[in-house]
């Protein structure tokens, strides 16, 4: 019965396995667009606007009765575009559907060809091809191998002092990406900054962005430093990311890149708002911010004796007189023996007696013609054919050319290096962030990709007015993906109809374990409780039957001093000698008599009562057995 039980409850926690995971998968497809919103730290932001229930449309009209039941519809998610607040320098989301604050390039690219020279790559305000959100728009690059170039003036100009610099914009590669970047510039604040003849030398205080060519993925973090001695301007790049930057180019969703840089130095580098790059200006820029205080004097030349070598051939070495240097390496084996059946007349290969001379052959041309050579049939039972040689093997006597042994060099002086001098063009700069003003931000890009969609530009010395401009205008494009994405088993299915043999693990994974569970438990032994004469047959201690045994004997002592007669006890004093020496034997009749009278009546007991037994066994307990002696 117990067994039974227990593979019914594991069939049932199968039933259950597999009704749990289509729940979860109903649950995931109607999970509010709001606990969406909330993992990602949106919804604090929407309520603070009070706009929570206004971009949150997720009601689901009834059904009729009449209507079989079906998925429900995917909560929608209402765009609104975002607002800034708080201190910014630039803020552009595109929703305004045109290009008014922004110029395109009219120049032309120099040392390339006239082809190509000129910045006619087309820009589109539009939304996006896959977009979650109606009415959401953005600023597209539209051709594919052209150089585009657009600009905007910020508002007013940023000044590296005492606050930090904070950009970030959103890109997404729809069409994917060969080749060809999406990074942003920070023209720097010259007196003769042109936007009309923005091209790829117009200079630029930061470069930042995603940048793509074959296997190679980027993610650009380039500033220029002036330096203060001279005046010139050098580039300095920040290390490359640890992270695994490829899903970031090829998932074909909307990304939040976030450059971050402090007036004590540090910088940090986030997409969609998670840390991928960190460091210091002053210790994780190459080439480093500040030059070597010492540098090698380059008037200084290795004088002509100077002696590099560590070792040299021992000048008093002489070679032995024993040594021969003619000696062959390898020597004909004298002790070999030519296999029997060696056939010495046959060559190795004859010629194709079934080869024809090809009808187009002209011996004038080609030569005279020559069957091919096949190898020949008698060789392949002989150990060999043609003329046997004695097999080669090492010369014992191969010493080879001789070379005096190598000693330390004596006039050894080391390894030659320029003495050190100060550096002319030393100079400490320990403040790298105070960097050269700017005061527009340009796409400057060539690529081979096209419909490159660009969205949401924002420029502030604020942390928190970035990351609420991030929240409501990245936040709402996260939330509307993943409302849109399927749930787990969904994906599962889906890849499974991609690629059936998908199904077999399916299988194996969830099926077999649960089949192996239930044999286990469904195929072992079945305790069974002994009959009661089955412990007349071991010498076992069983608790119950021990006790009642106890309990028959005690009962059958008082049975027989009752049916003993009062007169017939005799006490010691009356006892006659003949009975007293009869009295060991006597004895000892009566204790046999008595074994046998009680083993009698307990087979009699048990025969009458055997049923009783049975069912009595399993249930009598040692307190119940001590209150019946009782």
């Amino acid at each position: 019965m117990e067994l039974n039980v227990r593979c019914v409850v594991l069939l049932a926690v199968g039933l259950c396995s597999t009704l749990l995971l289509t729940t979860v998968a109903a649950h995931q497809e109607e999970e509010p667009i709001m606990e969406l919103a909330e993992d990602m730290g949106v919804e604090d932001e929407l309520e603070d606007l009070g706009l929570g229930e206004e971009l949150l449309d997720g009601e689901v009209e009834p059904e009729d009765a009449d209507t079989p039941p079906g998925p429900p519809p995917a909560p929608k998610v209402t765009y609104k575009a975002p607002e800034p607040m708080g201190e910014h320098f630039f803020a552009e989301s595109f929703d305004r559907g045109t290009l008014d604050s922004w110029v395109l390039s009219k120049a032309k690219k120099e040392d390339i060809d006239e082809d190509i020279a000129k910045y006619d790559g087309k820009w589109e305000v539009e939304d996006m091809k896959d977009s979650k959100l109606p009415g959401d728009k953005g600023l597209v690059l539209k051709s594919r191998a052209k150089h585009h170039a657009i600009s905007a003036q910020l508002l007013r100009p940023f000044i590296f002092d005492t606050k930090p610099l904070i950009v970030q914009y959103e890109v997404n590669f729809q069409q994917g990406i060969d080749c060809g970047g999406a990074y942003v510039k920070l023209l720097s604040q010259t007196p003769d900054l042109n936007l009309d003849e923005f091209v790829d030398k117009t200079p630029y205080t930061i470069m930042f962005g995603p940048d793509k060519c074959g296997e190679d993925y980027k993610l650009h973090f380039i500033f220029r430093h002036k330096n203060p001695k001279t005046g010139e301007y050098e580039e300095k790049h920040a290390k490359k990311p640890d992270a695994d930057l490829r899903t970031y180019y090829t998932d074909k969703k909307t990304h939040l890149y976030t450059l971050v840089v402090n007036p004590d130095n540090s910088f940090e580098v986030l997409v969609d708002q998670t840390v991928v790059n960190s460091g210091n200006l002053l210790t994780d820029m190459t080439p480093p911010i500040n030059p070597a205080a010492e540098i090698e004097d380059p008037d200084d030349h290795k004088p002509e004796d100077w002696d590099e070598r560590p070792k040299i051939q021992d000048p008093d070495a002489v070679k032995p007189e024993d040594w021969d240097e003619d000696a062959p390496k390898q020597i004909p084996d004298e002790d070999a023996v030519k296999p029997d059946g060696w056939l010495d007349d046959q060559p190795e290969y004859t010629s194709d007696p079934d080869a024809v001379k090809p009808e187009d052959w002209d011996e004038d041309m080609d030569g005279e013609w020559e069957a091919p050579q096949i190898p020949n049939a008698l060789c392949e039972t002989a150990p060999g054919c043609g003329a046997w040689q004695r097999p080669m093997i090492d010369n014992p006597n191969y010493k080879g050319k001789w070379k005096a042994p190598m000693i330390d060099n004596p006039n050894y002086q080391g390894v030659w290096k320029p003495r050190k001098i100060a550096n002319p063009d030393f100079f400490e700069d320990l403040h790298p962030f105070r960097m050269t003003p700017f005061n527009a931000v340009g796409l400057e890009l060539w690529s081979m990709s096209s419909d490159i969609f660009f969205d949401n530009f924002f420029i502030t010395n604020e942390r928190h007015t970035a990351e609420r401009w991030a929240n409501d205008g990245w936040g709402l494009k996260k939330a509307a993906e993943g409302a849109a994405e399927p749930g787990l088993v969904n994906q599962m299915m889906t890849a499974a109809d991609e690629r059936p043999w998908l199904w077999v693990v399916y299988v194996l994974t969830v099926a077999v374990p649960l089949i192996l569970i239930i044999v286990f438990f469904c195929t072992g032994k079945k305790a069974v409780a002994p009959a009661a004469a089955d412990y007349k047959k071991t010498d076992e201690p069983q608790p119950d039957v021990k006790e009642e045994e106890e309990e028959k004997a005690e009962e059958d002592q008082v049975k027989e001093e009752k049916s003993q007669p009062a007169a017939g006890k005799k006490s010691d004093a009356e006892d006659s000698p003949a009975e007293k020496e009869g009295e060991g034997e006597g004895e000892e009749e009566e204790e046999e008599e008595e074994e046998e009278a009680a083993v009698n009546e307990e087979e009699e007991e048990e025969a009458a009562t055997d049923q009783k037994q049975e069912d009595d066994v399993l249930r009598r307990s040692p307190r119940n057995t001590k209150g019946r002696k009782d």
